[in-house]
Formats: structure tokens, C-alpha cells, sequence
């Protein structure tokens, strides 16, 4: 079956912004893609969508490397991705093989009509669109494309085979590459996890000096003795307890984050064991497609045929008495008994934002950093949202309530100390509890380590002018409060002193920079287009195979429309007065391979298509009252 195509062909934009990555120095165009198919990749370096896709993509970019050149569009959406330094650093942290153009002011991502991070935008070699597409898990339907547009163009002579424009970067040296997180151990050496390497590096106290590597170094997954081993990323790092270790035989915990896995270290031999993940990345409702409920872990499952999702960071919970896992890819906080090896959602619907209450209503936006107080409550950096969130627990161990200390939701940052309610924050990664029961948060992207007093609810700055701190944690085996700090950019740890009086810094709120969309007031249709890719078809054995699901910011800007319901088709309601926010869109639709025109088989492989939209809209009474977004089109 072929893909169908409009009749009327697309011209591509130009592709315009302020540097190129990975060519050399060399600045391209169009007219230099010439003859290749082009894969454009809107993505943002905070974005988790966004680095599955970089992950989907590389086998297809090998296959193909003859005719396909993917170009990385890089669409900040915090103000620190918009610094060129940092954006020459992400490409190098996630060995990006393909050509990237810096785009800090939108243009390219405003030519293309790019309204989600990641959207990938096909053109064929003559430089005509031919799709355009939301979200993850599109590279069978691309692979599917290619081959049509290889034969395509290959007919007509207009396909150019042979190299294409990347030119590699050179790799910074140095013991450590982009470090992720680390832990103390009892012996007083540091174990942290070398990010970019692909191993962990056992340091000894003085912060610098290599004692061994757990891992050969080489990306990928084994488990065996520590030179043998292979990670793929990992970040996240815990020590088990004493009783624990002792009856497990192992010692640590690790979040082997790309390989959407949890593994096990034994710190005597430096042996390594797969825990839990089956390697396959978990989107959080492919189960829909198979009939089931798509938050269910089956109590009998083993761990290890459990879909994980980008595992960040690990932590031992006193009051949930397991493992808890800040599982980033879904937006949800797991847990995991290793002596039972039971797997559960803690907490999160899945769902991407900032929503608090009880444990299955909560929003997380890319949990990323985790630590616990001497209550047992535990405390987490929400990347996305720029918050800082608490999750209570209740006598028998499960989560009683989440709320947020600091942060408004997923287009709020800033860097400004002084009440909590009005504190803001820009994508944190890590968080640690000091002596007096306040919280250091690593700010990222605001280069800082912030404090937040829960007795007093105000929030300070302890220090500024490190290179993206990716973790942290209290070293109390000083005679004064001393953070060890994972500077990620400048691939070392660090210690920093907790000073008596701490800084307080205003430097303002900020929103995302994207335009806002026009739409009319009162009612708006709203659309999501999605067709299965070739060689599949929708599965309605359960009924409607799709799913919106559609909230505001604020809440009450909706006044009809929201909530979850079946189908691509809505009608919405603005309220009246409303002048702008922000509409947040969940599509969903569920394919399996199979004819369209026949009955999917017995085993056939299912596929989930997702998307989550965050759109800032204006109201206009000369606007559209329409509103067209892109799961799936085909132009």
C-alpha cells in the first residue's frame, strides 16, 4: 500500500536561524539538501520526547545514510537552551550525528507550523513536504516512506546517493564526560555515574581521583563483571540499605536511562545485573491498544518484562519501605520492591504538567531528581514544570497527597528568591535535604543551587555560576553542611559549602517565548488529524481507538470541552472575557499491523501515537475558530 499524498505539493521554507552544529562550520540551505530526503527534527535539549526521538531515529539515519539527512531544528523552550554554549553541549552530551541549526528565535519552527516538541517534517528530494508529524513513535511509518520516496525518486533521477553534510565535533577528554548524579558511600568515596561515558567511576574523597569504572564504556546493555558490562546513559544512582543489600547480594541501584532499565551493582566485584525493564521504551497507554488498562503492572509480571520509561533518578524510600523511581519518560513516580521484584505506579497519571493532590490525580512534568527528609517525605525536581514538589506518604506506605512548594506549571521559569509562591525556577534536575530539614535544589539551567525552608517558606540561593548541576547531595562527614554537586558541563563534582546567609536573587519570571496562537472567542473547533502509516490500520476491536483529552490554564478559561472523551473532534468553549492562556491537549490513537482493509491478527504488534500539546493562545475576534493540529498528516 502506498502512503497517499496531496495532489498539491508543498514547497518547503527555508531553513533559517543563527549557527549550524555538525557541519564543519559549514552554514546549509535547501538548495544544499538538494536531492536527499530531508527528516526535520523540532526538538528542544530539556525536552524527554525529544530524546526518544534522537534514540528512534539513529537506526533509520544508518540504514539510510546514502539518500536520508536528518537536520536537528533546535526550538528552545527555556531561556538557558537559547544560550549557544549550552545548546554546543547538548549536542555533544547526546552524540547528535546529523546536522543541527541553532533556531533561538523560532523562525524556522514558525515556517514549519511546529506546535510540539518533538515534530518531525519530511521533505521529499525535490524539496516539497510530504509529511508532518507529532510526537514519538512515527519510525515505521518513516521507514515506510522512505523506501516509497527511495523508489519514487529513484525512477524520476532526482535522488542524489552518497554522503551527507554531518561533520563529527570533537569529544571533550577527561575522566568524567557530562556526569549525571552521584552517591556517597560508606567507605567515604563518591560513586557517580559518568553520563556520556556510559559506565559509573568510583572516586575517591577527594572528588578527582579515579579509584575503578564499573562498565566498559561502550554504549549499550550487558550485564557481567564491571570491565564487561554496558550502560547506555545512566543517571540515577542509590544505596540500598544494610539489611537490604545483605539479603539481595547486590549493592546499588542505577537508572540506566536509555536503556529504560534498572540495574544492580555489586560493590565488592563491581558485577552488574539487570532489575527490572525489558528495554523497550513504556508510552504509557500502549496498553489501551491490547484492551487492558494502561497504569496496570500486573502483580505477577517479572520485572524484567516490564516496560520502563527513561528511569532519572533512584531513591530509597524509609516510608514506602521500596525503591522509589522518577520515571521521566511517563511522567510518573514508580515503585520497586527488589526483594519481590513488584512493580507499581506510585504516583502520576501520566499525564504532563503541574497538578497536585492525591496520588492517582497528580501531574509530574519529567521528574527528574528525588531525595527524602527525615519524616520520610520525599522531595522532587520537576524538570518540566520548574518545580519543586512533595509527595506525603501515610502509615502504611503509600502516597497521601502531592503538592507544590514552588512552580506554576510547564511554560513558568525564572530565577527570583523570596516567597515560594511567587520563587521561580528553570528545569531542575536535583534535590537534597540539609541538616535543618530545608532543600537544595539544583537550578540547571539557572546555573545555581537554591534553598527552600519549609518552616518559613521562603526560598534563597546558596550559590550561582556553576555549569548545568545535574545532581546533589549532602556530604556529612564535614564538620559544617557541604553539598557535593555534579557539575554536568564541566564534567566534575564539586564540593560547595551551605553559607550561613544565603543570597537573595531577583532576576524575574519568565514565560516560553512561543507565539501565541490566535483563536476566536467563543466556540472553537478543535482537530487532531492521524492516519495509520502503511501496513497498518486503527484497532477498533475495543470501540474508538482514539482519545482527547483537553484542560486550560487557567482552568476556568474552558467553560466546555474539557476533560477525556473518545475521538479526534472536539468542541471548546472559551469563557467569556477570557484573553489568553494556554490549552493543553493529549491525543491518543492506537494502530496495529495489518491491512486496512482486513482483520488485524491474532499476534499482531500494536502501536500507540501520542502527543501532548501545550498551546498559548490569544483571543481575537478576527481569528479562526478552528483549530488543526497534526498527530499524524501526510500532506
Amino acid at each position: 500500500m502506498k502512503t497517499q499524498r496531496s495532489t498539491t505539493p508543498v514547497r518547503a521554507s527555508e531553513l533559517t536561524g543563527r549557527a549550524w552544529l555538525n557541519t564543519g562550520d559549514r552554514q546549509l540551505d535547501l538548495e544544499a539538501l538538494r536531492g536527499k530526503i530531508v527528516v526535520l527534527d523540532f526538538w528542544s535539549f530539556c525536552c524527554i520526547n525529544c530524546l526518544h526521538v534522537l534514540d528512534e531515529l539513529r537506526p533509520l539515519e544508518e540504514k539510510y545514510s546514502d539518500v536520508l539527512v536528518t537536520v536537528g531544528v533546535h526550538s528552545p523552550k527555556f531561556e538557558h537552551e537559547a544560550d549557544p554554549r549550552a545548546l554546543a553541549a547538548a549536542v555533544d552530551r547526546y552524540e547528535i550525528t546529523h546536522p543541527v541549526l541553532d533556531d533561538p528565535e523560532l523562525k524556522t519552527w514558525d515556517a514549519y507550523t511546529a506546535r510540539a516538541w518533538p515534530t518531525l517534517v519530511v521533505l521529499d528530494p525535490e524539496g516539497y513536504i510530504v509529511a508532518h508529524l507529532s510526537g514519538e513513535g512515527h519510525v515505521q511509518g518513516l521507514e515506510s516512506l522512505v523506501e516509497e520516496l527511495v523508489a519514487e525518486h529513484d525512477a524520476k533521477g532526482t535522488l542524489h546517493r552518497g554522503d551527507g553534510p554531518y561533520v563529527p565535533r570533537p569529544r571533550p577528554e577527561g575522566d568524567l564526560r557530562f556526569p549525571g548524579k552521584s552517591v556517597r558511600l560508606p567507605d567515604g568515596s563518591f560513586m557517580v555515574t559518568d553520563t556520556g561515558h556510559h559506565r559509573l567511576v568510583q572516586l575517591e574523597d577527594d572528588l578527582t581521583t579515579v579509584r575503578r569504572a564499573i562498565g566498559s564504556g561502550t554504549k549499550g546493555w550487558a550485564d557481567g563483571p564491571a570491565d564487561a558490562a554496558r550502560f547506555n546513559e545512566p543517571q540515577g544512582v542509590a544505596l540500598l540499605p544494610e539489611s537490604v543489600r545483605a539479603d539481595l547480594g547486590y549493592d546499588l541501584i542505577v537508572a540506566d536511562t536509555v536503556n529504560h532499565r534498572l540495574r544492580g551493582v555489586e560493590l565488592s566485584t563491581g558485577a552488574v545485573r539487570t532489575l527490572a525493564g525489558n528495554g523497550v521504551q513504556r508510552l504509557l497507554d500502549d496498553a489501551r491498544a491490547r484492551g487492558v488498562d494502561p497504569n496496570e503492572v500486573p502483580a505477577d509480571a517479572a520485572p524484567t518484562d516490564v516496560a520502563l520509561s527513561s528511569p532519572w533518578d533512584v531513591l530509597w524510600s524509609t516510608a514506602a519501605d521500596a525503591l522509589v523511581i522518577a520515571m521521566a519518560g511517563t511522567h510518573q513516580l514508580f515503585s520497586f520492591d527488589p526483594r519481590t521484584g513488584q512493580l507499581a505506579v506510585l504516583a502520576g497519571t501520566g499525564d504532563e504538567g503541574l497538578r497536585d493532590g492525591a496520588a492517582t490525580e497528580s501531574w509530574f512534568a519529567q521528574p527528574s531528581g528525588l531525595a527524602q527528609d527525615a519524616s520520610g517525605t520525599v522531595w522532587v525536581a520537576d524538570s518540566e514544570s520548574s518545580a519543586l514538589r512533595r509527595v506525603r506518604f501515610d502509615e502504611s506506605g503509600a502516597v497521601s497527597r502531592v503538592d507544590s512548594p514552588i512552580g506554576e506549571g510547564l511554560f513558568d521559569f525564572g530565577f527570583r528568591d523570596g516567597a515560594a509562591a511567587q520563587a521561580r525556577l528553570q528545569h531542575c534536575l536535583g534535590v537534597a535535604v540539609l541538616p535543618d530539614n530545608s532543600v537544595a535544589i539544583a537550578d540547571t539551567y539557572n546555573g545555581a543551587i537554591r534553598r527552600y525552608d519549609p518552616s518559613t517558606e521562603e526560598v534563597s540561593t546558596l550559590t550561582r555560576g556553576l555549569a548545568e548541576p545535574s545532581g546533589v547531595i549532602l556530604d556529612d562527614s564535614q564538620d559544617h553542611p557541604v553539598l557535593v554537586v555534579v557539575e554536568a558541563n564541566a564534567h566534575r563534582l564539586v564540593r560547595v559549602p551551605v553559607p550561613k546567609d544565603a543570597q537573595t536573587v531577583d532576576e524575574g519570571a519568565a514565560q516560553m517565548q512561543r507565539k501565541r496562537t490566535p483563536i476566536a472567542p467563543g466556540e472553537l473547533g478543535l482537530t487532531v488529524r492521524f492516519s495509520a502509516p502503511a501496513g497498518q490500520k486503527l484497532d477498533n476491536r475495543w470501540g474508538d481507538p482514539t482519545q482527547l483529552k483537553v484542560s486550560s490554564s487557567p482552568a476556568e478559561a474552558l467553560v466546555e470541552g474539557h476533560g477525556t472523551a473518545q475521538g479526534l473532534t472536539r468542541t471548546l468553549r472559551l469563557a467569556d472575557g477570557v484573553s489568553e492562556g494556554v490549552l493543553h491537549i493529549t491525543a491518543r490513537a492506537a494502530a496495529c499491523d495489518g491491512s486496512p482493509d482486513g482483520e488485524i491478527p491474532e499476534h499482531a504488534a500494536c502501536h500507540l501515537y501520542q502527543q501532548d500539546w501545550g498551546i498559548p493562545f490569544t483571543v481575537s475576534d478576527d481569528a479562526e475558530s478552528e483549530l488543526t493540529l497534526e498527530l499524524r498528516g501526510l500532506d
